[in-house]
């Protein structure tokens, strides 16, 4: 560990001590790749620590996550957050539009304050086609233990990270993006980066256990089940629901929850099956329960799950409520923030679309595909840079214009309540992802949206969550109160989609210059593009 950064920590620890401030937690990852080997063919990875998936992170409401990260790929490279809110402090996030990437043999340090967040995420890399190589790993944000949980402690809390996967390399696949032409179907799921049966989780008999499951894939709605075993809903990306008990829970890709599997069944093991929904050919992997005094093993075939009905998934989505009895990471019920209650002050309608431009493929939202800038966004905008977005040209509802290529970001001001509405004309399942932000996931049914659609808008109840599905030829429609200043990524969580052009981003704005709304400008934010050269502290 450099002199520099020991000191850094000295203090830090120091400070907390003197005022009593919230807790900070120290990781130190180095990024290199190596060989894994998750469907029987050797292939280069990212590692995170030498470790495929990267290192899991265990924290506390208002920890302080100060992460330093050494880049040792031969490229530039940067990790993001998926669902960690980074309040008032967009610097953080991770992605191409608010940081410049770490360079080659460089390091940066992320200072991630989890402020009154709990709940079940992860973290990937963002950067060209990198989440197709690995470096991604779970985070769990537990509850203070002065705020109590809405059910018994766990004998043991298990993360489980699933996702399709490719045995090509990241590099190849994005390179047959690069010359316009789709992806293939993946070749597998894995289950915390391995395939089948390369996992095991060891439980006793009679005790109930927490499962943390994340979908980290590229595209692949998946679902999940254990045999002979239900799943107690209790959470989904830091929302306590009600506790409603599912064989099967489709997980779709970007979005996080967990259950309670409480092991009553005979002692012997069992599979803990997931496989792809909606797909022509249908993919399964297996991990096993493991009963800790089991000579039995796992045997017969996994157990079947849905795979292309629609309807079925959509009407278990409608069945995930808010436990509004429930705290949250602070002692009051979750359900005492009146969302229904709200007046919407603008209502912005998004359509996804693909087009060939120039001959290749490219995915829109209302019919502008996103292009990365020279110089990160939110710099420029700190900064001044004139020509790197173009404010306000997306629109707020899709016009059906041709396909155009830019980089717009949509202005929005401090403060406004807004409805989003997700429309989806393809044949397959969207998932969509707002960065700084949970979405009160109000309404989705088959068809056009229309004003009508909001009579049956759950104003009540409705998990918010940072990703939401939006079902083939359907809609889903979400409330978001836009009180996190900063500039937030709106994007498909299908990564090719999202590549070529299928994301932009959202311009929270207040005036008032105030640290009260957003923290400053960090003194060791890299610099890169038109903005190398500046200082820092403007």
């Amino acid at each position: 560990m450099h002199a520099s950064t020991l000191t850094l920590i000295c203090l830090l620890l120091l400070l907390k001590c003197a005022i009593g401030e919230d807790p900070y937690r120290f990781f130190d990852w180095t990024i290199t790749y190596g060989d894994i080997n998750p469907l029987a063919t050797k292939q280069q990875g990212i590692l995170i620590n030498g470790k495929f998936p990267g290192p899991d992170i265990y924290s506390q409401t208002n920890d302080n996550l100060i992460i330093n990260v050494h880049n040792n790929l031969p490229e530039p490279f940067l990790i993001s957050w998926n669902g960690v809110q980074q309040r008032k402090n967009s610097w953080q996030d991770g992605v191409y539009g608010t940081n410049c990437p770490i360079p080659p043999g460089k390091n940066f340090t992320y200072h991630l304050h989890l402020k009154d967040q709990i709940g079940s995420f992860f973290y990937f890399p963002s950067l060209a086609f990198h989440k197709a190589a690995g470096g991604f790993g779970a985070i769990r944000i537990l509850s203070r233990p002065v705020i109590p949980i809405p059910f018994p402690e766990p004998a043991g809390d298990f993360t489980v990270l699933i996702g399709d996967w490719y045995k090509a390399n990241h590099k190849n696949l994005q390179a047959r993006l690069d010359r316009g032409r789709r992806l293939p179907p993946p070749n597998g799921i894995l289950i915390n980066g391995r395939g089948s049966n390369g996992v095991s989780f060891t439980v006793d008999q009679g005790k109930t256990y927490r499962l943390r499951i994340s979908n980290v894939g590229l595209e692949s709605s998946l679902n999940i089940r254990i045999d002979g075993h239900k799943m107690k809903l209790v959470e989904v990306e830091g929302t306590h629901t009600v506790q409603n008990v599912y064989d099967s829970l489709d997980v779709h890709v970007g979005q996080s929850l967990s259950v309670l599997v409480t092991v009553d069944q005979p002692v012997k093991d069992y599979y803990i099956a997931v496989s792809t929904r909606f797909t022509k050919q249908v993919l399964t992997t297996t991990a096993v329960l493991h009963y800790s005094n089991s000579k039995q093993p796992a045997s017969g075939p996994p157990p079947g799950g849905p795979t292309d009905d629609i309807n079925w998934s959509l009407n278990q989505a409608r069945s995930f409520q808010t436990n509004l009895t429930a705290s949250g990471p602070r002692p009051n019920p979750q359900g005492s923030y009146h969302y229904g209650s709200i007046n919407v002050t603008r209502t912005i309608r998004l359509a996804s679309s693909a087009a060939k431009v120039d001959g290749k493929l490219r995915y829109a939202v209302n019919s502008i595909s996103f292009v990365d800038p020279d110089t990160p966004l939110k710099l420029a905008d700190h900064y001044q840079i004139d020509g790197v977005f173009t404010l306000g040209s997306i629109t707020d509802y899709p016009t059906g214009a041709t396909m155009r290529m830019e980089t717009p970001v949509m202005d929005s001001d401090f403060h406004a309540f807004v409805e989003l509405v997700f429309e989806n004309s393809d044949s397959f399942l969207h998932s969509w992802h707002l960065d700084g932000y949970s979405m009160f996931v109000v309404g989705m049914d088959r068809g056009q949206w229309s004003s009508n659609s909001r009579k049956n808008y759950n104003l009540l109840d409705a998990v918010p969550r940072c990703t939401v599905q939006v079902y083939p030829q359907s809609w889903t429609a979400v409330y978001v109160a836009l009180d996190n200043v900063g500039m937030w990524n709106l994007r498909s969580e299908y990564w090719s989609h999202r590549y070529l052009g299928q994301q932009f981003y959202l311009r929270v704005y207040t005036p008032s210059n105030s640290t009260r709304d957003e923290l400053p400008m960090p003194d060791d934010a890299l610099l890169c593009g038109r903005a190398t050269g500046k200082t820092s502290y403007l």
